[in-house]
């Protein structure tokens, strides 16, 4: 997967060129990128706000 370096654009551009890289992945590729996120999601942090 080629990945940007700098992203320079309009948000819609942004938002077009990451639907289009998304959508040029493989079906192994997509899963591999649910795992990742969702490793990260379990391992990252708890932030939680002080109630006062």
């Amino acid at each position: 997967m080629k990945k940007n370096v700098l992203s320079f654009g309009t948000p819609k551009e942004l938002e077009a060129n990451r639907i289009a890289e998304i959508q040029s992945l493989s079906y192994l590729e997509k899963l591999m990128a649910i795992i990742e996120v969702s490793y990260m999601l379990k391992t990252a942090k708890v932030i939680q706000s002080k109630k006062r």
